[in-house]
């Protein structure tokens, strides 16, 4: 449903004079001569739009022990931790202001940055705020696919995060994915495509998305792989796929070798000479990715919830690492 103009003046009228002038509902009900069931309503509105975010901060010690723990079992730098949400959209929201919190802190002016694609680092560039006058490259790390749409392709989200940090961005000119191995070698010739992915490999921070290699996954909706390849990757025990790229094991071991080939952008080895690989991941369903990823060791900083960190080193202690 769409909101038109004039309401979504009224419902912003409403949240500032609730949220920023402490007024109560009935007071701002009297003053709008409007019910009081109407102004709750727009309240909620206000919510469901983005025009109001609530932030709720985990008890200090809880998150300072989650992040010491996963620093401890798998060497991380910094764990992004974000309060558990039941809805799936709000949990996105969470973690995407964390890792734009993260940003500001530690990009500086001169700093390269390697951006992948999907939902949650296009989710980021929603939260990033207005200019932070930082003189960034953003450097697209994976080709482009019509069928992700515009929001969740590389360059687009390169762009908006250089217009957000006043930098500058790199495109990708080539697709995500081919359908054969010998026509990605064709494209990584190409002087264009080689000059770009060897900025992109020597970025300072690297933003990735990391996948759950299942039958509904983004990899078969855009048609990259089949619902049977994908099938058969899991049954041969593959559980994540990082940025589209590799794909993993539950123990961070390379899996799935019939799937290689195909996608243009850093590759898993990659990742390991960028300083600061950030891994964003909001879903519990990638509860098992992220422990792969984890333990690959490609990951510096992760972003998640608590309640995917909680079970990451449950499982990860009921089940340790099996060296490949």
């Amino acid at each position: 449903m769409t909101t038109d103009v004039q309401d979504l003046y009224l419902i912003t009228l409403v949240a500032k004079q609730y949220y920023y002038e402490n007024r109560t509902q009935d007071e701002i009900s009297r003053s709008l001569g409007l019910s009081r069931t109407k102004i709750g309503r727009m309240l909620k509105q206000s919510r469901d739009l983005g025009l109001v975010t609530i932030r709720i901060n985990l008890n200090p010690s809880e998150l300072s022990d989650l992040e010491q723990e996963l620093k401890r079992r798998f060497g991380l730098q910094r764990a992004l931790i974000a309060l558990d949400h039941d809805d799936e959209n709000s949990q996105r929201r969470s973690v995407a202001q964390l890792v734009c919190d993260n940003l500001a802190e530690i990009l500086t002016d001169g700093a390269t940055v390697a951006v992948g694609m999907g939902r949650n680092l296009s989710e980021v560039t929603m939260h990033l705020g207005g200019p932070k006058g930082r003189d960034c490259l953003f450097v697209s790390s994976i080709g482009g696919s019509l069928r992700a749409g515009e929001g969740l392709n590389s360059d687009h989200i390169a762009r908006r995060f250089a217009a957000s940090f006043n930098g500058r961005s790199e495109t990708l000119y080539a697709p995500a994915h081919v359908g054969a191995p010998h026509l990605r070698e064709l494209l990584l010739a190409d002087e264009t495509v080689r000059q770009t992915l060897n900025r992109a490999r020597r970025a300072d921070v690297a933003l990735i998305g990391i996948g759950d290699c299942s039958e509904s996954s983004y990899l078969v909706k855009m048609g990259w792989f089949t619902t049977p390849e994908i099938a058969g990757a899991r049954m041969k025990g593959t559980v994540a796929d990082v940025s589209g790229y590799d794909f993993l094991d539950i123990d961070g071991n390379p899996s799935a070798p019939e799937l290689q080939g195909r996608v243009i952008g850093l590759s898993h080895e990659d990742f390991r000479h960028i300083p600061n690989v950030i891994a964003v991941a909001s879903e519990r369903s990638k509860t098992l990715s992220l422990l792969a990823s984890l333990r690959s060791g490609i990951i510096n900083t992760l972003a998640t919830s608590a309640g995917i960190v909680r079970a990451i080193i449950e499982i990860d202690e009921a089940r340790p690492r099996r060296q490949g």
